[in-house]
């Protein structure tokens, strides 16, 4: 099955559609989801990335991150991809959007506009192989603590998007 992504202009404004590969080849600005997931001891979950994946295979991740299919809006395509990469189910709520654009070493491009969601889970999650080889619990300081130390373990995305959260959420840094 082609997966496309929604192509969108600075402000979020969808403006056509692409095929994910081709996106990601050619670095064309592409509507994105990042969900991050915490527990009531203020932990987030993190997923390592399968060993599979087209780009950054094996790094450790927010909870679960996607695109949304065409049609589907973000919230809704969060839900969804939570429970397909985590086994998740969750009240998510936005928290903030940004743009990024990454290079890897693959020739691929990230150019993503992407909608970031917050969702409180206290269970345990049944990892989808195919979209991730791991999971941890971590607190917010320790996370940021690591990843000042060995950022390359780290998405890039997933790195900015914890850097908008100390400066947004210093709460979350506490304790």
């Amino acid at each position: 099955m082609t997966e496309y992504v929604i192509l969108v202009d600075d402000h979020d404004t969808p403006v056509g559609q692409m095929e994910k590969m081709d996106a990601h080849l050619k670095g064309v600005l592409h509507r994105a989801l990042s969900i991050l997931v915490f527990n009531s001891n203020g932990e987030l979950l993190l997923q390592q990335r399968a060993f599979s994946k087209y780009h950054t295979p094996g790094l450790w991740s927010n909870t679960a991150c996607s695109h949304p299919r065409l049609g589907e809006d973000s919230l809704e395509a969060a839900t969804r991809r939570l429970q397909e990469e985590m086994g998740v189910t969750v009240q998510l709520s936005k928290s903030f959007d940004f743009v990024y654009k990454a290079h890897f070493d693959n020739g691929l491009t990230e150019h993503e506009f992407d909608h970031v969601f917050f969702g409180t889970f206290d269970g345990v999650p049944v990892i989808n192989l195919a979209e991730a080889h791991d999971f941890k619990w971590v607190k917010p300081a320790e996370l940021m603590e690591d990843m000042r130390s060995v950022p390359e373990l780290y998405t890039v995305w997933f790195r900015i998007i914890m850097e908008k959260i100390e400066e947004r959420f210093p709460e979350l840094f506490v304790g």
